[in-house]
């Protein structure tokens, strides 16, 4: 395995837990202002994103910093093409960021309501623009011979385009309640149960028509590993619901998790070697050789990547434990959140602990 396919697969690694485990936030965010009726539900409800979602965005700039660095001339080419789209993902995101924080400032409800919506709209807006950039990304942006883009905003909306924004979207909405089915109280259950059920509906239905036109506007057909997964993709969407319906709630985010990993593995694997397909001409698009830095930048990227990915999947995996139980809505206030700090506390010191009496015992 040569150095760009290695990077290119950890950049692909990196997108596909950034949107997996943003997923159900962008998910949640989006049902805030629905779902919950009083405040204190709400509440119950941010408080489902409040320990994580400064976690899942990591991955989002560790999956900047391995393009960045890896491939520059990808970078370049997407964030001066994607420069609208790529703008408003990240004041969206900033936004939505605010919001988490502001929220709780102030017990006025217009303030608290404000903040909701900030919060809806810095979920809904990256989940469609997610979906527009990556499609664009398979279907083709036009790209020269100079690897610059030569197109206008316009040029990046298409019926396909915005049906894998909208897909994106609907995709999300469902990975989030089927989430919050897993983390909010059992009071919650009917009433998450059955928005997840109307929302699993339209998600297959509108699968079809994405997988469809992902057939009909590239070339992801004349290959057998996008296309299973595309495949995959059906299939995962059909038994989320079926499991959702049957109340085998761990089950169905499973089947919603696949999904996610289904769709973005069947887009990575569709565009390689390609990382951008140029509209314009074939031979203009960049792939991970004609776009890629020196060997030396790949083998440091490769080898601080394989450092630090394994220390980001531990230190994930203990977050979501530590954060694994349900919220009740009768103590998701402010008080509820300094317990379950000092509880986070309380661990880091037992490590702390356990790491200094190893290291003792290492330089005796």
């Amino acid at each position: 395995m040569d150095l760009n396919l290695l990077c290119f697969i950890m950049f692909s690694f990196l997108f596909v837990g950034y949107l997996l485990l943003e997923g159900f936030d962008y998910g949640v965010g989006m049902l805030l202002p629905f779902l919950g009726k009083s405040d204190r539900e709400k509440q119950a409800i941010v408080q489902t994103m409040a320990p994580v979602w400064e976690g899942n965005e990591v991955w989002l700039i560790a999956a900047g910093a391995v393009l960045f660095a890896g491939f520059p001339h990808v970078y370049a080419t997407l964030f001066s093409g994607l420069y609208l789209a790529l703008f408003l993902i990240l004041m969206t995101l900033i936004l939505r960021g605010v919001a988490f924080e502001f929220r709780d400032q102030d017990n006025n409800p217009k303030w608290r309501r404000f903040w909701d919506w900030a919060t809806f709209f810095g979920s809904i807006i990256p989940s469609l623009l997610w979906g527009v950039a990556f499609t664009n990304m398979l279907a083709g942006l036009p790209i020269d011979v100079e690897k610059q883009y030569a197109g206008t905003f316009g040029d990046l909306l298409s019926i396909y385009t915005l049906t894998g924004g909208l897909f994106f979207v609907l995709l999300f909405l469902l990975h989030g309640a089927v989430f919050l089915t897993l983390k909010l109280d059992r009071r919650f259950l009917l009433k998450t149960r059955k928005l997840g059920l109307i929302i699993s509906k339209y998600t297959l239905l509108l699968s079809v028509g994405f997988i469809i036109l992902s057939f009909l506007y590239t070339d992801l057909a004349a290959k057998l590993v996008p296309a299973l997964a595309l495949a995959a993709l059906f299939l995962a969407l059909f038994f989320c619901r079926r499991y959702l319906k049957s109340h085998h709630y761990v089950l169905s985010f499973t089947f919603s998790t696949i999904a996610i990993i289904s769709t973005v593995s069947a887009i990575f694997s569709g565009l390689f070697p390609r990382l951008i397909v140029s509209s314009l001409n074939p031979d203009w698009s960049l792939t991970v050789y004609n776009s890629a830095s020196n060997p030396l930048t790949l083998k440091i990227m490769a080898v601080t990547m394989a450092i630090c990915l394994p220390v980001v999947l531990a230190l994930e995996a203990w977050k979501y434990h530590i954060f694994s139980e349900r919220v009740p809505v009768a103590t998701s206030d402010i008080q509820s959140n300094k317990l379950v700090w000092r509880r986070l506390q309380w661990h880091y010191q037992q490590i702390k602990t356990h790491l200094c009496n190893l290291f003792s015992i290492i330089r005796k």
